[in-house]
């Protein structure tokens, strides 16, 4: 993993590891004060990556709310939020959204070769198509990144996303906000899906920190040996 992203899993999820509900409507796990903590996370990565579905069902900016950390980013150079990037199989992907339309960095939208000219005639003029292959993988997207100069990742979900990097070893540290409510649907989605996961009863993870936030915890496990114990805090 030396030549990947230095990578961090960030997701809240309820007392019973859903991610959302199947209400249609985003659902909102965490607190005001989590929500700065995660804040602070963007602002000290390179990129930020969900999956095109986390985009299609919640429309999400991903940008650094904190004006302070926005201006300490360009005054570092960087832009004011990190690079968008998100992984497809299919074209529908709405030029509209919010991860294209805000944003000062760049956004990057790994697809699958079959999808490659429909996704550039709908998203060209925006954002950067990339072609992952036939069947797209983290580790190649991650591999990249890598190349492109992002040396920070956060990933943000959701469930496939997750499974994949956790599956592949490709994560640094995971970080659980747990919420104080169940959701009791299985419509909805978990943290993970089905499929082997290289910490499991054979293999536990390493939790190194475990921290109350008001009426929700945050959980941080080191997933590597390039686990680093000191967490951005950021600019308040």
């Amino acid at each position: 993993m030396a030549d990947l992203p230095y990578t961090v899993l960030s997701c809240a999820m309820s007392l019973d590891a859903y991610l959302d509900d199947a209400s249609g409507t985003r659902l909102v796990l965490s607190n005001a004060a989590d929500l700065d903590r995660v804040d602070a996370l963007r602002a000290s990565c390179d990129a930020i990556l969900v999956g095109a579905g986390t985009v299609r069902a919640d429309n999400p900016r991903l940008l650094v709310r904190s004006e302070h950390r926005r201006a300490r980013r360009v005054a570092e150079g960087r832009t004011s939020s990190p690079h968008k990037v998100t992984v497809t199989r299919h074209p529908h992907l709405d030029p509209a959204a919010a991860f294209f339309s805000t944003g000062d960095g760049d956004k990057l939208v790994y697809c699958a070769s079959a999808s490659v000219d429909p996704v550039r005639e709908r998203l060209g003029a925006i954002a950067t198509v990339v072609d992952a292959g036939a069947a797209p993988t983290m580790c190649a997207v991650s591999r990249d990144l890598a190349a492109k100069g992002v040396r920070r990742l956060l990933v943000e979900g959701g469930q496939d996303v997750h499974t994949q990097f956790l599956g592949g070893a490709l994560a640094d540290e995971l970080h659980v906000v747990v919420a104080p409510f169940f959701v009791g649907d299985s419509r909805a989605h978990r943290l993970v899906g089905d499929g082997p996961l290289p910490w499991n009863r054979g293999r536990r993870a390493r939790l190194a920190e475990v921290r109350r936030i008001g009426d929700v915890v945050l959980l941080r496990y080191a997933l590597s040996d390039r686990f680093d114990e000191a967490e951005p805090t950021g600019v308040a």
